[in-house]
């Protein structure tokens, strides 16, 4: 069997469900309660991609930011791969995770990404506007609280790295 360990990123702004979004992929579970994370919080989790593939995921949940600061620069340092999140609820935060995908792309030479929607359950409040929603296209949908879309997104970077190994 071969096994691969690789660190993720979590980025994004303040209270978009970065925290939330590991914790239902780590543990499949969530909470209302709103954590705010401070520094980083890092968790793993061993995902089989298929019979001959192990792909440990060392999963870095960095605390919310507009922009990309010395310190969480610092987090970065070594990261096989980034998950950016924004709030569909909060058009801002789509603005600031495009701004923060920029500056990691420069940062680490534009490593393997996904972009989340995040709170896809509310969809109905969402206010992304419709120049925001055409650059969707790229972006997955998902919601912390019902699951919807987590697993997916976590695995098709996992696949990534696993396609990128072979």
């Amino acid at each position: 069997m071969i096994s691969y360990r690789k660190k993720i990123c979590l980025i994004g702004d303040f209270a978009v469900g970065k925290t939330s979004l590991v914790k239902r992929y780590v543990d499949n579970v969530f909470s209302e309660d709103y954590m705010t994370t401070v520094g980083v919080s890092i968790v793993t989790r061993e995902v089989r991609l298929d019979r001959d593939a192990l792909v440990k995921l060392v999963i870095w949940d960095i605390a919310g930011a507009d922009r990309l600061s010395t310190v969480s620069r610092a987090y970065l340092a070594g990261a096989n791969g980034c998950i950016f999140v924004a709030d569909g609820t909060r058009p801002d935060t789509f603005d600031a995770a495009l701004e923060l995908k920029e500056s990691v792309n420069a940062a680490l030479s534009h490593p393997r990404s996904v972009s989340l929607i995040n709170k896809h359950d509310l969809a109905d409040q969402w206010r992304i506007d419709s120049e925001q929603r055409a650059q969707l296209s790229d972006w997955k949908l998902t919601s912390a609280k019902t699951g919807e879309g987590v697993e997916d997104a976590f695995l098709a970077l996992a696949r990534a790295f696993l396609d990128d190994a072979r």
